[in-house]
């Protein structure tokens, strides 16, 4: 994953030429990786949304079915359903963690 860019060759001696060359590397990073869009962000709105919706409806859905099927004292569908939420809220915190971990090491890869 260290990829080099073309000026991490030479040997610049000065300060200009140091800036200069970190300037040409960020514009290459830019051109290489766009910055994302408004579109791109709904998406992973929506992204994060369907991965803690999915999981609450399954849950929903297996406890109304037992509830059906093999009633009791206690409420299945209430119980799945916050068992079903609580796995969507879970998945969908490791996901945003490890998103901004690699943007994270992405920004601290460009500092260098």
């Amino acid at each position: 994953m260290s990829e080099k860019s073309e000026f991490d060759e030479e040997k610049v001696p000065t300060a200009f030429g140091r800036e200069v060359r970190a300037k040409a590397a960020r514009k290459l990073n830019a051109r290489r990786n766009p910055t994302p869009g408004i579109w791109s962000g709904f998406g992973m709105m929506g992204l994060i949304g369907w991965s803690i919706v999915v999981p609450t409806l399954v849950g929903t859905a297996i406890g109304i079915w037992l509830d059906n099927h093999h009633a009791g004292s206690h409420s299945w569908t209430l119980m799945l359903l916050v068992a079903g939420l609580s796995v969507g809220c879970f998945n969908a915190w490791q996901w945003v963690a490890k998103e901004e971990k690699a943007m994270q090491e992405e920004q601290k890869h460009d500092h260098e």
